[in-house]
């Protein structure tokens, strides 16, 4: 019987420790997804609610570092370079502290993000930006703290932050009419190197015209100051599938060199064994 027992444990032992009980959190994880004009916004954050308790001044105190929602610390993460307060925050990823006060509150951009609530030792290295914002009363108290990017321009947004009777809104600017002015300049001057050589790689790739794709990596070539060593090698392939084994042997002579002085083992490996491949035909 003891035998029997043992062996009905061993069996069920693996089934016990996979069922996992779940239950709700009691402050559960939400994630903002927003594109404000051309810039990307993700905000991870987990929401606390009131339960009747009173929060700003008591269960979030006045005037500390406060983890802006439960659990590991929220985050926010921006795309591009963005403007707050007339001072720039570098595009990244980065924890969103706040200093709640009575008339105010104070925002923090923190540069390390894997703290579980509040770091364990601040360091105001680590603060890439820190403003301002009006607390704003609210008529309506808000169970679950939340936060919303509001008021959505192709060129700004406003990060809300809004809990019990409390709210503060923080404009930020993106840099929408710099990115489409910079993508119109360089739509109407033309392609670049980089695109007729991705052309001209194509080409090749999918076995097509083969006097095509060699006009395209010329125009790569002629428009690079630095004719890489992978475009040499694109051009020597070409070269030897239209036969020129001559020309290709010559043009994977001066990829390869390229190559070595970038110490890029894979082409320096693909360029000698073309070289000795075309050198045998």
């Amino acid at each position: 019987m003891k035998k029997i027992l043992i062996a009905f444990a061993i069996i069920i032992a693996p089934l016990i420790t996979q069922a996992q009980l779940k239950i709700p959190q009691a402050s559960p994880k939400a994630t903002i997804l927003q594109t404000v004009g051309l810039t990307d916004v993700e905000i991870v954050y987990c929401r606390p609610a009131a339960r009747g308790r009173a929060v700003f001044g008591n269960l979030v105190p006045f005037g500390k570092v406060w983890r802006t929602g439960a659990n590991e610390n929220t985050t926010i993460s921006f795309s591009d370079d963005v403007v707050i307060d007339g001072k720039t925050l570098p595009k990244g990823k980065y924890s969103l502290y706040t200093i709640p006060k009575i008339e105010s509150w104070e925002v923090i951009f923190y540069s390390t993000t894997n703290n579980w609530g509040n770091p364990e030792t601040w360091n105001d290295a680590n603060v890439v930006l820190r403003t301002t914002v009006k607390e704003e009363a609210l008529s309506k108290p808000i169970e679950s703290f939340t936060i919303q990017l509001a008021n959505l321009t192709a060129d700004s947004a406003e990060l809300e932050m809004a809990w019990e009777n409390s709210s503060v809104s923080m404009k930020f600017d993106v840099p929408t009419q710099k990115t489409v002015l910079a993508n119109i300049e360089s739509v109407l001057s033309g392609p670049s190197s980089a695109d007729y050589f991705t052309s001209a790689q194509y080409i090749y790739q999918s076995n097509g015209d083969n006097a095509k794709a060699m006009s395209y990596i010329d125009k790569a070539m002629e428009l690079s100051t630095e004719k890489p060593y992978w475009y040499t090698r694109l051009k020597s392939q070409i070269q030897a599938r239209a036969g020129d084994k001559k020309g290709a042997i010559e043009t994977a002579t001066i990829s390869l060199a390229a190559a070595e002085a970038a110490k890029n083992q894979d082409y320096i490996k693909m360029n000698r064994e073309s070289i000795s491949e075309w050198s045998r035909k």
